[in-house]
């Protein structure tokens, strides 16, 4: 039986955070403030941290987890953590979350949760023996043009023709970093396209078969058989794949979906959407482990999936490109 643990943080909340020095964290930190509520400790390894400032000068930090921990352990009953924000890379975001949950706080995990799917088995656990839950950050969900995609095709049954586009431009340091170490990062379908994924199964249903036309270290591309959709989708980092007015607009990353011959642009409209997650978790409405499951679940079997040849259906970019002799990366046509 699944015990729904919501709590309504409708009051003040104590924060704290892991992986405050990463990319995403400053998103989070904005939502804590617009919220009202309040950061109350932070920890990274790294500790060029003075976006913190803007939280307040009182909020303890530290470089050590063990630390961070024994901090949190001894906050007074009236100063407890209530949620703890997790910033971290993937590869730890599974240990974060259990952690969490083991200082008696909420976690909201930035993505993935996982990058496989019987961690999420485990975490369930965890949440049942502590009585807090394990939220997750599903942002598109929140943004309007999707939301409005979506009540806009709620009443059809017809099968959609989609297109999904993701390029996103990434220089060297990408693939240096652990995001480029698919053990750790899960890859691109997972660290690039999750939220994507979880847009389409969200939007169209579930999956009932898939294929990989790519899988590359910087891009790759493939078909999806929905519930109520064919979807051709392509992901990639590469600087090469961003298109030509994309490009001339002084822009590296384009986001596009084109439903039965509509293409909606969606590269902007971002801002605020941390905030708006964090808004229907205090209300007691966020996502959890179920909702992130499907998505997880999909992107590692593409991660193992072997490559079928290029027909046909397969996305435009591909169509219009050449692949290289031993078909591992595409050159643009």
């Amino acid at each position: 039986m699944v015990v729904d643990r919501r709590r309504n943080f409708a009051n003040f909340a104590n924060f704290a955070i892991l992986g405050v020095a990463g990319y995403i964290a400053p998103r989070h930190l904005e939502a804590i403030r617009q919220t009202g509520n309040r950061l109350v400790a932070a920890c990274d390894p790294r500790d060029s941290v003075g976006v913190l400032d803007g939280s307040g000068l009182a909020v303890d930090f530290t470089t050590d987890v063990d630390e961070f921990v024994r901090r949190l352990s001894v906050r007074p009953e009236t100063a407890r953590v209530d949620l703890i924000s997790i910033c971290s890379p993937n590869f730890v975001h599974v240990a974060h979350c259990g952690l969490a949950l083991a200082c008696g706080a909420d976690a909201i995990c930035e993505k993935p949760l996982a990058t496989d799917p019987r961690d999420l088995d485990d975490l369930a656990r965890r949440e049942e023996a502590s009585g807090r839950r394990i939220y997750t950050v599903l942002q598109l969900r929140c943004h309007d043009q999707l939301t409005a995609l979506r009540t806009r095709i709620a009443g059809s049954a017809r099968k959609h023709e989609v297109i999904l586009t993701y390029v996103t431009a990434r220089g060297p340091w990408y693939h240096a970093s652990w995001k480029g170490d698919v053990a750790k990062s899960g890859g691109i379908a997972t660290n690039i396209g999750i939220h994507l994924f979880d847009l389409l199964l969200w939007l169209f249903g579930a999956v009932e078969r898939e294929q990989v036309h790519v899988s590359a270290a910087t891009r790759m591309a493939g078909t999806l058989e929905l519930a109520r959709a064919r979807v051709r989708w392509y992901l990639s980092v590469d600087p090469r794949d961003v298109p030509t007015n994309v490009a001339a607009a002084g822009r590296s990353t384009h986001r596009s979906i084109t439903v039965d011959g509509s293409q909606l642009d969606f590269s902007e409209g971002f801002s605020g959407l941390h905030t708006r997650v964090y808004q229907a978790i205090l209300a007691g409405a966020g996502l959890g482990l179920e909702e992130a499951r499907p998505s997880i679940e999909l992107t590692a079997r593409l991660r193992t999936l072997n490559m079928s040849p290029i027909d046909a259906e397969a996305h435009p970019f591909l169509l219009s490109a050449r692949r290289d002799g031993d078909g591992s990366s595409i050159e643009r046509g």
